[in-house]
């Protein structure tokens, strides 16, 4: 039995699938809610979003990601510790045991596009046995129109098995886990993870390869919005740095929150859906985040909830820390529908400094930029991970190493003529610590971020007057409207000045380490910065 066999585009087949039950195809949010709940794969809050639980993996699992090496991607992998290399042969006796699998099985298909372009959006089929992993799919990619669902053939096809696991003796694999890239077949295979998150990450691993190359495309890991005069601004961050809070702005449209692609016309989004983190969201600070957590169609991951009442607590992070919203663009009410914009006025680095020591906001020259780009720093603090008691620098190339499958330079290279090319002014934003290092200082307030960025967009910052950072060479503007002057200089921050300066040239000599790896990749100027 099929259901929506109307839509049915190119069928299973082809992808070696051949005996499955019901096979739910391209379903609309409603069925999919009742399936969920039908299989207690999770619960209906009190006032519409469904509640779930990923089990083991309340985040990516980083070491067990692989790509096939073979002929067609070998020479143009960044292999390494993120792109691991996987055998051939494996794969294909991996894949062949899960399609066994799934003979007598329930399955969910999801026909939709990743990339808002017309003219640059691949067709991606997403086959998984929850439906709640159809439902993030749904929410998270570009809906196809019916009309767009006839004929639907699949660029890349994800075939997402949660209750699937590998044998590592066997596979292969490391563990019982594994998310599989294989170029040569347009396939990405995933089990052993109830984490959705790697759904939609793997997709974007594919666009990274493909866009770059194929098209001279730059793809970012970044949100995107557009003021009332058509000026586009792009937030480079890691997670928990501000980049999906920070895009969302009342007094400007969202173009998207997570990954983007920037072409010949400007940038467009990848997705057609959020992936907000929410732990300890809250009403005042970011409304229309928090209003979508209240919303059908919403998804929950790792919330806490009352079963009896069927509310939700946003604060407790008993599960993890890394509680999730997944749910439509639309569900903001201020977007950009089409998912594209103009070519950026404005690029927003974001990191989150939890030695206290960048300043809050700094403009950068296209120099520094390029630099900043290439280290993609950011700060763990300690509880975060097992064995962390203090700060930790963090660098992740590009904003968003784990998902880059070129060299970095690549990236850097076309970011580089971008920025030249369209007269781009770059800052960097500090949203971590002030006045000393996590569990002294204090964070950063987010009204505070906010009306620093909002300067730096209008205008405001750059008409202003600058103060050249002693360590970082950073130029840190004297005052901004709705900011205490105090704070734009860290080391006034401080009480402890000598405390200060010596943590300065401790983050600046872990820059320094970090980049030794790029600069045979860039000019001298870029390699001097710090």
């Amino acid at each position: 039995m099929r259901l929506n066999d109307i839509t049915r585009g190119t069928g299973l087949e082809e992808h070696g699938i051949t005996n499955a039950n019901l096979i739910y195809w391209t379903p609309p949010t409603s069925v999919l809610y009742e399936q969920i709940v039908k299989r207690g794969e999770g619960l209906v809050t009190h006032l519409g979003a469904v509640a779930v639980k990923t089990g083991h993996y309340t985040g990516r699992a980083a070491n067990e990601k692989f790509i096939v090496d073979e002929p067609t991607c070998h020479d143009h992998i960044a292999w390494g510790k993120v792109n691991q290399p996987f055998d051939p042969a494996k794969f294909d006796g991996l894949y062949n045991r899960m399609m066994a699998y799934l003979h007598g099985k329930d399955i969910f298909v999801q026909d939709c596009f990743a990339g808002a372009s017309p003219k640059h959006r691949l067709p991606v089929r997403v086959i998984t046995e929850k439906a709640w992993h159809s439902l993030f799919a749904r929410n998270m990619f570009v809906r196809a129109t019916a009309e767009e669902l006839v004929g639907h053939k699949p660029g890349f096809t994800v075939i997402d098995l949660p209750n699937f696991h590998a044998v590592p003796k066997i596979d292969g694999t490391n563990t019982e886990t594994f998310i599989i890239v294989n170029f040569a077949k347009k396939v990405i295979i995933i089990g052993g993870t109830s984490y959705a998150g790697e759904i939609k990450k793997s997709i974007f691993t594919i666009l990274n390869y493909l866009l770059p190359q194929d098209k001279g495309i730059l793809s970012m890991h970044c949100s995107a919005n557009v003021g009332e005069k058509g000026d586009v601004s792009v937030f480079f961050g890691l997670s928990g740095t501000g980049k999906t809070t920070l895009s969302a702005d009342p007094k400007r449209s969202l173009i998207g929150d997570d990954e983007h692609g920037w072409d010949e016309e400007g940038v467009f989004n990848f997705e057609g859906g959020c992936y907000a983190k929410i732990i300890n969201l809250s009403k005042e600070a970011e409304p229309e985040i928090y209003e979508t957590t209240r919303r059908f169609g919403t998804i929950l991951e790792n919330v806490a909830i009352d079963t009896v009442s069927r509310r939700v607590d946003l604060d407790d992070d008993s599960f993890t820390e890394n509680t999730r919203a997944s749910y439509p663009i639309t569900h903001i009410p201020n977007v950009v529908r089409a998912g594209m914009g103009g070519h950026p006025t404005n690029i927003v680095m974001l990191t989150c400094d939890a030695f206290g020591v960048l300043p809050p906001i700094a403009k950068l020259s296209p120099e520094q930029a390029m630099y900043h780009f290439l280290s993609g720093y950011t700060a763990k603090v300690a509880g975060t991970e097992a064995g962390i008691t203090e700060p930790q620098a963090a660098f992740s190339t590009c904003f968003g190493a784990p998902f880059m499958a070129l060299h970095p330079s690549v990236y850097a290279k076309l970011l580089g003529e971008k920025i030249a090319k369209h007269q781009v002014d770059c800052w960097l934003v500090n949203t971590g610590w002030s006045g000393g290092p996590y569990g002294v200082g204090s964070r950063m307030k987010i009204a505070y971020s906010r009306a620093l960025v909002n300067a730096a967009i209008d205008g405001t910052l750059s008409a202003g007057e600058f103060e050249k950072d002693p360590f970082f060479g950073l130029m840190i503007p004297k005052a901004c409207p709705g900011v205490p002057a105090e704070v734009l200089n860290p080391r006034n921050t401080w009480t402890d000045k000598a405390k200060y300066d010596e943590t300065a040239k401790g983050l600046v000599e872990r820059f320094r380490k970090n980049f030794d790896q790029y600069k045979q990749y860039v000019t001298a100027e870029v390699a001097a910065i710090m």
